[in-house]
């Protein structure tokens, strides 16, 4: 298969930030779907859909180009999911039930060739141990990164790296919101291979 233009479908700053390190050239555009969870739906398969519906949303739009959807789902160990919080109240409560637990992320990852319809899907497990963490804490973190647009209530690339004891999981990347081991995998599978790839000269790579 012959490699075609890339997509991001994200307006994620953070999804953004993680696709330049691959070094590829790449545009974004922001999908329209309903997030909602099905009933009876499992968080695994919750990410991969929602992941599968905004590669999708956009291939009418973008006929020629293999898009990127990406999506993450929070969990306790109790199953109870941890949506993105939206505001300071929801994240303290997101937090405080999250201190001394595993919570599990699972990041769903699928890429599509919008002119076959040929699609590659794939869920991303990691898992976070969050230290026993005191109300005081939970504000001051809070007030400090505002992570109110996270999954989870926290960013993994700041302070949020403090919350936690422990980290299990082979890609840390899926916990900001793009595993890139996995999608290296799928561009591999289609024939683009990151490292034989000319460097894109406006991703900003660390030396």
């Amino acid at each position: 298969m012959d490699p075609r233009p890339v997509l991001l479908a994200s307006s994620s700053p953070y999804r953004r930030q993680l696709l330049a390190r691959l070094g590829l050239t790449f545009e974004a555009a922001s999908p329209e779907i309903d997030e909602s969870p099905f009933n009876h739906e499992t968080a695994e398969q919750l990410a991969t859909r929602l992941a599968r519906s905004k590669a999708e949303a956009l291939a009418n739009e973008w006929p020629c180009h293999w898009i990127i959807g990406s999506d993450q789902v929070a969990c306790l160990e109790d199953k109870t999911l941890l949506n993105k919080p939206g505001d300071h109240q929801r994240a303290v409560q997101q937090l405080a039930r999250s201190s001394g637990q595993r919570v599990s992320f699972m990041t769903g990852l699928a890429l599509l060739d919008a002119d076959s319809g040929n699609i590659q899907t794939h869920c991303e497990y990691f898992h976070a141990h969050f230290r026993q963490l005191s109300l005081p804490e939970i504000e001051n973190y809070l007030q400090a990164e505002r992570p109110y647009d996270c999954a989870g209530s926290f960013k993994m690339e700041g302070l949020g790296i403090a919350l936690f004891s422990r980290l299990e999981g082979r890609d840390p990347n899926s916990l900001v919101g793009l595993p890139l081991i996995a999608l290296t995998d799928m561009l591999r599978n289609w024939g683009l291979n990151p490292l034989l790839q000319p460097l894109d000269a406006s991703a900003k790579l660390e030396p």
